[in-house]
């Protein structure tokens, strides 16, 4: 890991830079040990979990 190890200050994560990314398996992993998924959750080093933060539902847009 690297000097990016703050995983308790999800503001922090602009800092860390990604070392492996699966888009499509929707996850990446920065170099300070922080999972984070396309649904917006994050699972830390630590074991800490930043649940997804989505909008209402009823301002979701579904595909035609």
């Amino acid at each position: 890991m690297c000097s990016h190890q703050s995983p308790s200050a999800t503001a922090d994560r602009g800092l860390a830079h990604i070392v492996a990314a699966r888009p499509e398996q929707g996850w990446t992993l920065l170099c300070d040990g922080a999972i984070v998924f396309d649904d917006t959750g994050e699972l830390h080093a630590d074991g800490s979990v930043v649940p997804p933060h989505r909008g209402p539902a009823d301002l979701l847009v579904a595909a035609a």
